[in-house]
């Protein structure tokens, strides 16, 4: 039988994991596999890439999205459970799940429209593919961006979960990458935990030590508030300084944002999901998996005489 599209998946994913205890990838793939009645050879049909079985790659996608949505949480490599919303939404006996259903939840709803907002109107059908007046290449880029939009996701988590001092590192070879301070071990010297005044570090703004930032880096879960960013600015006035950067793995509340439009320091506020998209711009805690390489005719081959 043909292989379900991922949102055809969610359900019976989400049927497994309704028992409450920890489940593997590779077991969704057994046991799915066998609700289905797919054979080997169909469990074993490659992308047209070559570089991954269809089946496993929608259960991933699926995966994906449920985690997305909140309904899942991960719980090691590979490894996952079904979360308190998770097992609400499942009480309510849907009939299917799929991307319509997940956009009742605020997170996924706004990870969703973000990759939404492109200049050219793109019709996205069950499976995620753009409609045949699309070019190749915008399903190209919405490809990419589906894929940037799951690593992104991937990264906030990452980052929420690891110890706060590895954090601040993450941060500082992030703003190195960026070209601040010089070289790791210059930057290292002069970004020190204070332990005091409401500032992590400090670091060269160039090479020279002309001017410094100063940086705090929070790794919170609730989102930060006006009364944290007034607190980082006075901790600037108590320096004579007026730049600083607030880096956080989580959001800013809008009383934030005024406030920093407000001031006359020059405030960077970086959320979570910018914190991330840099991290993917420079390199940052990820690693090329492919590459595809896009080529055109060469004019000037043929016009050659």
């Amino acid at each position: 039988m043909p292989i379900p599209d991922f949102q055809s998946l969610m359900l019976p994913i989400m049927k497994i994991a309704s028992d409450g205890a920890e489940h593997s990838a590779r077991e969704l793939r057994q046991r799915i596999g066998e609700q289905l009645g797919l054979t080997d050879e169909e469990r074993k049909e490659l992308l047209p890439s070559g570089s991954q079985p269809v089946f496993t790659n929608r259960i991933a996608w699926a995966r994906s999205h449920l985690t997305m949505a909140r309904l899942l949480e991960k719980t090691g490599k590979g490894r996952f459970r079904i979360t308190q919303r998770g097992k609400e939404a499942m009480a309510s006996n849907p009939s299917s799940i799929n991307m319509q259903f997940l956009l009742q939840f605020p997170e996924y709803a706004e990870a969703r429209s973000s990759r939404a907002k492109t200049d050219t109107p793109i019709e996205v059908s069950a499976e995620t593919t753009v409609s045949e007046s699309a070019s190749p290449q915008e399903r190209i880029e919405l490809a990419f961006r589906e894929l940037n939009n799951s690593l992104t996701t991937e990264l906030r988590e990452k980052l929420a979960s690891i110890d706060p001092f590895r954090f601040e590192q993450v941060v500082l070879d992030l703003l190195v990458k960026m070209g601040y301070g010089g070289s790791r071990k210059e930057a290292a010297e002069v970004t020190r935990k204070t332990g005091d005044e409401g500032i992590d570090g400090v670091i060269n703004e160039d090479r020279l030590g002309l001017d410094v930032i100063y940086v705090q880096a929070k790794r919170w879960k609730h989102n930060v508030g006006r009364p944290e960013i007034q607190n980082f600015v006075g901790a600037l006035a108590g320096r004579k300084a007026n730049k600083g950067i607030f880096i956080t793995t989580s959001s800013f509340h809008d009383n934030a944002t005024d406030y920093v439009a407000g001031v006359h320091n020059k405030i960077i506020l970086v959320d979570g999901r910018r914190l991330a998209e840099l991290m993917i711009e420079h390199g940052i805690g990820v690693a090329e998996e492919h590459a595809y390489r896009v080529k055109k005719i060469d004019s000037d081959y043929f016009d050659e005489a």
